[in-house]
């Protein structure tokens, strides 16, 4: 086993870990993958990850999702996507690994803002819901970055855990499916070869799925608050200066 596939293997784990309730590791998982396979290429390799878990979270946290904010958030992350095609299609290693820190910093450092001056951003506020929605689409396309965005709007809503994991699991899923024909067709980031990859670490991201949901139930409403802005944070600071 080398050291590139154990650290996917990792990485996969936390992925399910996310997708099972403890949100804020996309950052991480988003730099391990990238260590192993390049920026462009692990957004390929992500996705179809990303939609596992999103099958799994969707029938496990069934009974949490709030449909009110998921028809809220969704039309403008979906168009997000759709620019995100056609920006960031042509860019090099570099330019993703620009995006990706500028990113993090500017997600983190307003999520850790927003929580503490008691929140400027309203979740019933259709624009400000809007512009989160937009940025959460292109970051998710241009690098599976997407987490931050949607965590500070569901941060905002003052949903408790359960409904901000059962509703976020709807958001993500429809967004990947919505991005699998642009990754084929566009980018052409999906293929036999990514699919292969995907097969080998599937199984770590149904496991990490499992205990993620066992993790879940130790936090209480306020703690797991705490969690996911800390968690993102480190997040950043291993991309940005690692």
């Amino acid at each position: 086993m080398t050291t590139n596939f154990i650290i996917a293997g990792i990485a996969a784990s936390l992925l399910g870990i996310s997708k099972g309730g403890l949100k804020g590791f996309g950052i991480l998982i988003v730099a391990m993958i990238v260590v192993v396979y390049g920026a462009k290429n692990s957004t390929g390799i992500l996705v179809p990850l990303f939609i596992i878990g999103d099958i799994l979270a969707v029938i496990y946290f069934k009974k949490y999702v709030k449909v009110k904010y998921l028809i809220q958030f969704m039309p403008a992350m979906l168009i997000g996507v759709v620019v995100a095609v056609y920006v960031g299609e042509d860019w090099n290693e570099v330019v993703f690994k620009k995006w990706i820190s500028g990113i993090i910093i500017l997600s983190v450092a307003y999520m850790f803002w927003s929580e503490y001056k008691s929140i400027l951003i309203k979740s019933d506020n259709y624009l400000v819901s809007s512009i989160i929605g937009f940025a959460a689409g292109f970051t998710t396309m241009v690098g599976n970055l997407a987490g931050p965005f949607a965590t500070l709007f569901f941060l905002a809503t003052r949903l408790p855990k359960n409904e901000i994991v059962g509703t976020s699991a709807w958001v993500f899923f429809i967004i990947n499916i919505f991005k699998v024909p642009f990754h084929i067709f566009s980018w052409e980031t999906i293929h036999k070869e990514s699919l292969m990859i995907d097969l080998k670490l599937a199984p770590f991201v149904i496991v990490g799925f499992f205990l993620g949901t066992r993790l879940l139930g130790m936090f209480d409403e306020r703690a797991y608050r705490k969690f996911l802005l800390f968690v993102t944070a480190v997040g950043a600071v291993v991309v940005l200066f690692g």
